[in-house]
């Protein structure tokens, strides 16, 4: 089977920063139409520059979390590339929660970012995805990535909220990839450890303590690159993966083969 994503369109959210500027970065690299969602365009646009109607990427700004953002997001896509082939769910927030407060809004406030807008987003190109294989009665119809998280498996008290979040987001991928395998669409996801992403950049900040613990957590002695995920992220949405659906692919440097009390993974 091949790994190519060559001349396949690819949605990915979160895409401004981090691991999902990574994984549409490596796309386009490798010859997909990508198109680069985010909240953040003016990040966006420093990274992307002007696009051109020739270009294989394009950028979409807007909050996600928003029905008419979804719709907007994938109509534009099919505006410029006439279909969909990958979504890849990378748009995501880790926040800090009390898990004894009450008024702690942290768990909705994950859940619908973290859960319920790669649902939403999964949902409505799922439907695209079915409607522009008609007629075809074998092959792939689409591949779904979610970006999730070992937090789900291997929590800290302060990530009550996120740990919960991806713990959803994995049985969602599961659930998902299930409905969506008589229509031949593939649903996994990636959970990983410590990744330099936007979010743990800023927590090691000044923190120099803070990157030493997750060091000492990881056998492998190091924080992943961004790039590192975004390979692993092309394999599930290529058809070299083929014969796998529902499945959790987990990317950490083996941090889930030592003792659960560590630095809180993001």
């Amino acid at each position: 089977m091949s790994f190519s994503i060559a001349g396949k369109t690819a949605i990915v959210t979160g895409a401004a920063n981090g691991i999902g500027l990574a994984i549409g970065k490596l796309f386009a690299d490798k010859g997909a139409n990508v198109v680069f969602a985010d909240m953040d365009e003016d990040q966006l646009v420093r990274e992307l520059g002007e696009t051109r109607e020739e270009d294989n990427i394009r950028y979409f700004a807007g909050d996600l979390r928003e029905k008419l953002a979804q719709v907007n997001l994938l109509s534009a896509t099919i505006d410029a590339f006439d279909k969909v082939d990958i979504l890849v769910n990378g748009s995501r927030q880790v926040e800090v929660s009390d898990p004894l407060n009450p008024d702690d809004d942290a768990v909705e406030q994950l859940l619908r970012q973290n859960l319920l807008t790669a649902l939403r987003m999964s949902q409505i190109v799922a439907k695209r995805m079915i409607k522009q294989s008609e007629g075809q009665e074998s092959g792939s119809a689409g591949a779904i990535v979610n970006l999730s998280s070992i937090a789900a498996r291997r929590t800290h008290p302060d990530l009550l909220a996120y740990s919960i979040s991806t713990a959803a987001l994995d049985q969602m991928t599961r659930s998902l990839a299930v409905a969506l395998a008589p229509h031949r669409i593939r649903v996994n996801a990636v959970a990983f450890g410590s990744v330099m992403s936007a979010s743990l950049k800023s927590a090691l900040k000044d923190n120099r303590d803070y990157r030493e613990d997750i060091e000492d957590h990881t056998p492998l002695q190091r924080i992943a690159a961004p790039g590192e995920l975004a390979e692993a992220v092309q394999y599930l949405a290529c058809d070299a993966s083929s014969f796998m659906t529902g499945q959790i692919v987990t990317v950490d440097g083996g941090r889930t083969l030592l003792d659960p009390v560590a630095a809180p993974a993001h």
